[in-house]
């Protein structure tokens, strides 16, 4: 068990060192060759500037075809047409009448204006693309009949498609088909999306992102709807199909739509036993003060609040290194790709309320790695709005893998995990620009070795304005085009007399482009927390905006080697200076200043990655010299710490793996299976090498699409089994080829590996270019998910 490590600080005089759309199965059966991303629509310019006097028939304007046409203030394509009226066409249950009804639900998406307005008018209204009347046939107002002209322009109706004027379309509402932002509508669409939502009923059940659970989602209309009393407060809802969640049932992922979550206004619902082992049940209408009294009495389980029919959220009050915290963790964002998250967050005296703002971020959180592939890693940052957690001052979190933190007492989730450090305003351009500095102050600040895991509310800002930091030089504050760029695994060890920039040789590349865009003159790299080093450089901003340099160290151990936050080559130096190098401390990291010769010698070793030495000192030194060495390492520091394959349980730590962005799923009888990432197994084996990229890319792709395929109609089975996080083993060696299935520790039983074999060998044997690849061994990751779309 680890210990807690304390921190010891000491002021720095001198150098004294003692990182898709949903395919429907029936449609992905027709021809696997035609899985590409959704329908793109082409954009129009509204608000053309036209004086044309004709006055038109209305309703025969209505009659005239039209294209199909995107907001402009959308910006990604909607496919909630074709999935629409997919959904009404699949209704029967033979495979037969699959295929037939998804290429008669195609045909109805591209119809013309003709009856796409009757369409538009009833449960569709909103939730699919309109189609639109052009410019050129609309010469007045459709509702109030007044010309347009230079003035008065044009304005198209985002639900209905019509072409009005600004006092007849004016008003906004949230739209299914623009991901829930809000786009401009008429005041008659206004009007029935607004009775709309009132006729619902305000009594069901809700998750936290606003979810019906099955039970009433079955009754609800099969479209996304509003509910709201006002289009300023109106909110997009979603189907949830979630009643009987048993054992190993991971609540992972966020509605299928595109449908963008909002916060909820009460406590979402809790996820409690029904003393049966492995049959839970949903709790609604809790009291805060109930639920208070439960964790203030020490439960041993954790409450379990459902955010959505993929997320959860654990919390339990803990006593950490003598602090009262909240302990808020995420379940669930594994099946986006993205780590989850736990909050320590210290408790304020006398609190009574929940912090519900961090369940918002949750959903934000995973809304953005669903939809968008904002995945968050160490030392990344996610921001919030104003008022978060009771101060306009909190700006959001900064994200850090633990490293010498004691985790004891603390309900954990499965690995790969993050800790959320709270900062604030002052503090965000720093976890923009330099995220080290920032996670080393925090732990001067408490004393913690590196940083402290816990946050703490109301506090006073670690950093002002950016004053005189050479950071200025380095680092577009304003902007960001430009910052300091890092290479991962690179770090700096300080000693006395004697500096070692270690670099890994798998990250050459990154070097190289580092290397490229710098200027000839100045060579500065950041470089990462050394976990090697017993203590660091930390930099301190005083009072009056002055930066000083200090050491935070191990509590009670000798500091021998000390690690930097970056460190800046400079040419400026002069022949005539009389040095062959100078090296001093700047801030937190190291500046070396070298003549012109030396720089291009430098940069000449680390293109042809070789080892390079500085001797820094006087031409004929009458004190001893100090030596900047740059050494190229054959390892690099350890990741993926604590992952283990679903298969078997092999130690997946150090591997290469790539996340998957492109949303690759496929869904069947209420549920969906997502492939996430895809795991290197041999050591020697580089994905990103110039030869193997784009073939491991597409077999990697076309294995994972047949393994989809091939369970998509046993997905619920597996999912009453607990297997929701499923791997895929591929070996390849010349004429070798083996595949290994399995999920919980276990092998998937016979007769689901006997289908994967002939899917999967399929693949292989159909495209010879992969006979040709050398040895190879990959793992893909998958996971089963309710599918609320």
């Amino acid at each position: 068990m680890r210990q807690a490590v304390t921190a010891t600080l000491s002021v720095w005089g001198e150098r004294r060192f003692g990182y898709s759309t949903l395919k429907d199965s029936s449609e992905s059966l027709l021809d696997e060759r035609k899985l590409r991303p959704g329908l793109k629509e082409d954009s129009v310019i509204e608000e053309k500037e036209r004086a044309e006097n004709e006055q038109e028939h209305l309703e025969a304007v209505l009659g005239l075809p039209s294209s199909p046409v995107e907001d402009i203030e959308s910006t990604k394509p909607s496919d909630s047409t074709l999935e629409s009226c997919q959904d009404r066409k699949e209704s029967g249950g033979m495979e037969a009448s699959l295929m037939s009804g998804s290429k008669n639900a195609d045909s109805v998406g591209r119809k013309g204006s003709l009856g796409a307005l009757p369409v538009q008018r009833c449960s569709s209204l909103g939730t699919t693309a309109p189609q639109w009347v052009p410019d050129s046939q609309a010469p007045a107002c459709m509702k109030c009949g007044s010309k347009f002209s230079f003035t008065k322009r044009r304005h198209h109706c985002r639900a209905c498609g019509k072409v009005f004027c600004v006092v007849c379309c004016d008003l906004r509402f949230k739209l299914t088909h623009l991901g829930g932002k809000e786009g401009r509508v008429c005041v008659t669409c206004h009007s029935t999306l607004i009775n709309r939502t009132l006729r619902k009923d305000q009594k069901k059940v809700w998750f936290a992102d606003n979810l019906l659970p099955q039970s009433e989602s079955r009754s609800a209309n099969s479209s996304p709807i509003h509910r709201s009393a006002s289009h300023t407060q109106s909110t997009e809802l979603a189907q949830a199909e979630v009643t009987d969640i048993r054992a190993g049932d991971e609540v992972r992922g966020l509605n299928g739509n595109s449908t963008k979550p909002t916060p909820p206004k009460d406590l979402p619902p809790i996820l409690t036993s029904t003393g049966v082992k492995g049959d839970y049940t949903l709790e609604e209408k809790r009291t805060e003060s109930s639920l208070l009294e439960e964790l203030e009495r020490g439960l041993a389980e954790p409450l379990v609040f459902v955010l959505n029919a993929n997320l959860l959220a654990v919390v339990k009050i803990v006593s950490y290194v003598n602090r009262r915290c909240w302990c808020v963790m995420s379940k669930g964002m594994h099946a986006v790709g993205q780590p989850e998250v736990v909050i320590l967050l210290q408790c304020l005296p006398e609190e009574k309320r929940f912090p519900t703002d961090i369940f918002n971020h949750f959903i934000q959180i995973y809304w953005d790695a669903q939809t968008a592939g904002k995945l968050l890693n160490h030392l990344s940052h996610s921001l919030v709005s104003r008022g978060f957690l009771g101060n306009n001052e909190h700006a959001g979190f900064l994200y850090v893998r633990p490293t010498f933190q004691s985790l004891e007492g603390l309900p954990l989730p499965v690995p790969p995990f993050l800790f959320g450090l709270l900062m604030l305003r002052a503090e965000a351009p720093w976890a923009k620009a330099f995220p080290l500095r920032l996670m080393l102050r925090l732990g001067a600040e408490y004393r913690f070795y590196p940083c402290p895991l816990f946050s703490v509310r109301f506090r006073e800002p670690l950093f002002g304005p950016v004053n005189n930091s050479i950071m200025r030089l380095l680092v577009d504050f304003r902007f960001y085009r430009y910052t300091l760029p890092t290479v991962p695994g690179l770090v700096v060890d300080l000693e006395a007399r004697s500096t070692c920039i270690r670099i890994p040789k798998t990250r050459h590349p990154e070097l190289l482009k580092a290397l490229n865009k710098s200027n000839e003159r100045v060579l500065a790299l950041g470089a990462c927390f050394n976990e090697q080093a017993d203590s660091h450089l930390i930099c301190v901003q005083t009072a009056d905006g002055q930066y000083q340099t200090q050491a935070i160290s191990i509590h009670s151990q000798p500091r021998r080697v000390t690690g930097s936050c970056f460190f800046v080559f400079s040419g400026a130096l002069k022949p005539s200076s009389g040095y062959l190098a100078k090296s001093s401390i700047v801030e937190d990291g190291l500046m070396v200043q070298v003549t012109m010769e030396t720089m291009g010698e430098l940069r000449r070793s680390l293109r042809d990655m070789k080892d390079f030495t500085v001797t820094c000192g006087k031409l004929h030194p009458a004190e001893r010299q100090e030596y900047v060495h740059i050494q190229w390492q054959d390892e690099e520091p350890r990741f993926n710490k604590g992952i283990i394959s679903p298969i078997d349980g092999k130690s997946m730590e150090s591997l290469t793996n790539i996340k998957t962005h492109q949303r690759l799923e496929y869904k069947a009888n209420g549920k969906l299976i997502r492939w996430t990432e895809v795991f290197y197994l041999l050591k020697d084996q580089h994905p990103n090498g110039p030869t193997n990229h784009t073939s491991h890319n597409r077999l990697s792709e076309r294995l994972a699409r047949a393994f989809c395929l091939a369970l998509c109609q046993s997905l619920c089975l597996l999912k009453e089994d607990g297997m929701t996080k499923l791997a895929l083993r591929v070996i390849l060696d010349g004429q070798k080829v083996e595949f290994l299935a399995g999920g919980n520790g276990q092998r998937l039983p016979a007769p689901y590996q006997d289908c994967l074999n002939q899917s999967l060998m399929s693949v292989v044997q159909s495209n010879s270019q992969y006979q040709g690849l050398a040895a190879c061994q990959l793992e893909l990751i998958f996971y089963i998910l309710e599918d609320t779309s």
